[in-house]
């Protein structure tokens, strides 16, 4: 499964061609979907182009997403933090959503993680339990009572460094575990998201790729768009062999 992430709490200035407003991410959705995306994972904006959790910015983002994608392809939020720093209001914001998505991640080095999955849950919404390489993520998350509840680990590689990146990887898959019953969705960002692709062809895992990871294609030039980065994510897992 390939997974696109449409833009992430990156702004303009970052991107120029980055999604941000409902319209532009339900175009930048479907033309993504037709290169090749299996999934959707995207961030909602405020009219300041700033990561969103209330109700309006999700349901007018999710909603216009589905009216451009296929019926059957599957669309995820964030609840970072950074978007409310709070737990409980994070969790009271989930619960507020009138137009819910099929999955939504949830930072586990972020506080307040367990209640913010249970809000999802509760909802009927599919968590994706995010990892971080370089935090006591993993040891938290096998210690919690969700392993067998998530629809997926986002393993998540923060070593932008494209020399080491390949390993970081390996060594958080490991600290994961053999017998992890949840599916593994393995990533990296900017210098890393190259080489952690590489790492999940190898390991038969499931990726993402998308202009929150990363902004330029294998040979060091500017992405178009996620259509662009999903033909490429693409032609590389072929040549991995998946």
């Amino acid at each position: 499964m390939l997974q696109v992430c449409l833009n992430g709490a990156r702004t303009r200035a970052e991107c120029r061609s980055l999604p941000v407003s409902p319209n532009d991410l339900a175009s930048a959705a479907a033309r993504a979907v037709v290169a090749g995306a299996d999934d959707l994972h995207l961030h909602p904006k405020d009219d300041e182009g700033r990561d969103s959790l209330e109700a309006h910015a999700v349901a007018r983002a999710v909603a216009a997403v589905r009216r451009g994608v296929p019926p059957g392809v599957r669309i995820g939020v964030t609840t970072g933090a950074w978007a409310v720093p709070d737990p409980e209001q994070r969790a009271a914001l989930v619960r507020s959503w009138s137009v819910l998505p099929d999955h939504a991640s949830v930072n586990w080095h972020e506080e307040g993680a367990e209640q913010v999955a249970e809000a999802l849950l509760d909802r009927g919404v599919g968590v994706e339990a995010g990892i971080y390489s370089g935090t006591d993520a993993a040891r938290r998350f096998s210690a919690s009572p969700f392993p067998d509840r998530v629809l997926r680990v986002l393993a998540e590689v923060t070593d932008v460094n494209a020399a080491t990146a390949g390993e970081t990887a390996l060594t958080l898959v490991e600290e994961l575990g053999p017998a992890l019953p949840a599916p593994v969705l393995l990533h990296g960002e900017d210098g890393g998201a190259w080489p952690v692709l590489r790492v999940a062809a190898r390991l038969g895992l499931d990726a993402r790729f998308g202009l929150e990871d990363v902004l330029v294609l294998p040979d060091g030039s500017a992405a178009p768009d996620n259509a662009a980065l999903v033909r490429a994510a693409l032609t590389l897992l072929a040549a991995e062999g998946r």
